[in-house]
């Protein structure tokens, strides 16, 4: 009586989908050395091969043997009564079919094994010949969108991870099952099992010499380039998967948790690289691109304000003039870069409080090397756009340290040219960073103040304005903004070389920049400025800048005020 309770009790069944060569065999012999647990090879494969008329060595013995009815399997064979709490299936993707009861997906709980198709391809056409619809990555993604839909998203975890840390990872897995991990899962008998598919002969034969989940080889096997187009088509789809794996610290060969993003909505943004708008994680460039080989690119930033670029037609002046100044050819045109800029906005719908680094690169080049010569792609356009409000606090102020790190001198690369290579910069913004400013006052060759790492830098003493020439530092944009606003409100705008002294003894101080727009300095090397509140010159500066945002601008197309 007993034995017969057991055979009609009802199963908690767990499905596994992967592609194949994943890994799926081996965590199916993990899985069947749990006490708790039986197990199925592919349940769906007769179904499969009835319905879509492929060949195997096996089809009919398999056809004669196993039932082919989608309904019957998914009801009786995947649902149906057995002897233990759980049953595991072993499912490939491309088998699940459309005609399929919907239990099928809606029943159990459900995971998915990955495997980089890299690790995939050389070994797959030991039986079949590899193919995309036989590799099966576009049903994995079809299953995980599917399964995420019904507010079901699956557990994602990749056979790299199983190699490197099979513990960790089974016990994760386990754990997004509700399931107990089990010590038995580590480690079974080489040779065929009882619950191998008919198909084992002529698939398993390596995975039968094993005993538990190996770690990869030090080095992989060459990569057949001949199923070159097929790794490039599959990457993609494995990659948006990838991004789904849990990450731990035991998993990964970072300890770094993931970071917070200053701005939580920037998680989903749109980018334009090259011609085409892509997803955040999916927007890069070519290894072979300039910007990555030598920094060899320029680039603006630019802000937008109440659906409007604020002085947009000045940044792609400077760009362009950068741009002219590097040599660069087959350049875009202004107005297919407004374009891009414009189509990037309104497919994000940022229209406000919104920031864009805008970066043209030499582009691509034919193999690696410092010389243009090897640029014969064109160039390469990236509108990367993000909500981003001011960076700096612009109602308190920031503090600012000396760098010893001195500005660039026209003598080897003048600042004129705004371009991507910014070492100079990031150096001086280092020593801030240890200090625990805000950022790092540069000085020139002669020890006279130039800007910040970041920034233009202004002063007010006795009622006078002074910022240093544009010799060493950029000559900004938002400087020059500032600087005609200086002279509409009727005050006193002295441009001369200013030593550091003069900024530790000012009335008042503050930076400007697009990122930033007019930040207040309270504090430099020590010295509080003025009174360490914002002063009544920045106010003034501050409120000027702010009407000009609100009444200036290159209006986005399609952007109406609600």
């Amino acid at each position: 009586m007993s034995e017969q309770k057991e055979e009609t009790e009802e199963v908690e069944v767990i499905h596994s989908w992967s592609a194949p060569r994943s890994l799926s065999t081996c965590l199916m012999y993990s899985f069947a050395q749990r006490d708790d647990m039986e197990v199925l090879d592919e349940p769906l494969y007769a179904f499969f091969l009835r319905t879509t008329g492929i060949d195997r060595p096996y089809k009919e013995e398999l056809l004669s043997k196993m039932e082919s009815d989608g309904n019957k399997i998914v009801k009786e064979v995947i649902f149906g009564p057995g002897r233990k709490k759980y049953r595991f299936c072993k499912h490939i993707a491309k088998e699940r079919l459309y005609g399929l009861p919907n239990d099928l997906m809606k029943k159990g709980k459900h995971f998915i094994l990955i495997r980089n198709p890299i690790d995939i391809l050389p070994s797959f056409d030991k039986v079949v010949p590899p193919t995309f619809l036989e590799l099966g990555l576009a049903d994995l993604v079809s299953i995980y969108n599917e399964l995420r839909e019904l507010g079901r998203a699956p557990t994602v975890i990749d056979a790299a991870d199983l190699k490197r840390d099979p513990e960790a990872t089974l016990r994760g897995l386990c754990d997004d099952l509700e399931i107990p991990f089990q010590d038995a899962m580590l480690k079974w008998e080489a040779g065929p099992k009882p619950v191998d598919g008919i198909w084992a002969p002529w698939w398993y034969k390596s995975v039968h010499k094993s005993t538990g989940f190996q770690q990869s080889k030090k080095y992989p096997v060459p990569f057949p380039f001949s199923l070159y187009e097929l790794l490039e088509q599959s990457l993609p789809l494995y990659y948006s998967l990838r991004r789904h794996v849990k990450q731990t610290s035991s998993l990964i060969k970072s300890s770094l948790p993931p970071p917070d993003l200053p701005v939580p909505a920037n998680e989903k943004l749109l980018a334009w690289v090259g011609d085409e708008i892509l997803p955040r994680e999916s927007a890069k460039v070519s290894v072979f691109d300039s910007v990555v080989q030598g920094g060899d690119s320029v680039w603006e930033g630019l802000r937008v304000y109440s659906g409007k670029i604020f002085k947009l037609d000045e940044h792609l002046d400077r760009l362009f003039d950068s741009a002219k100044a590097l040599a660069f050819i087959n350049v875009p045109t202004r107005e297919e870069v407004k374009e891009a800029i414009f189509t990037t906005l309104i497919r994000n719908g940022m229209f406000d409080n919104a920031h864009i680094r805008l970066s043209l690169t030499r582009g691509k080049k034919v193999t690696s090397g410092m010389s243009p010569a090897f640029n014969l792609y064109g160039c390469t356009l990236i509108v990367l756009p993000e909500w981003k409000p001011p960076v700096y606090d612009n109602t308190h102020g920031i503090t600012l340290v000396t760098a010893t790190t001195r500005r660039n001198s026209p003598n080897n690369l003048d600042s004129k040219i705004h371009h991507n290579n910014l070492l100079n910069n990031i150096l001086a913004k280092i020593e801030g960073n240890n200090a625990n400013a805000d950022d790092a006052i540069m000085l020139d060759k002669d020890g006279y103040v130039s800007e910040t790492n970041a920034t233009n830098i202004f002063l007010v003493k006795k009622g006078h304005i002074l910022t240093p020439h544009a010799d060493y530092c950029l000559p900004g944009i938002t400087r020059a903004t500032v600087m005609d606003l200086v002279v509409k409100e009727q005050l006193v705008l002295v441009e001369r070389r200013i030593s550091l002294s003069e900024f530790h003894t000012a009335d008042e101080v503050w930076t400007t920049g697009t990122m930033g727009e007019l930040t207040p300095v309270v504090k430099i090397d020590g010295r509080i400025i003025g009174t360490g509140q914002v002063g009544p010159v920045t106010l003034r500066v501050q409120n000027a800048y702010k009407k000009l945002t609100e009444e200036s601008g290159v209006p986005i197309p399609t952007y109406h005020r609600t």
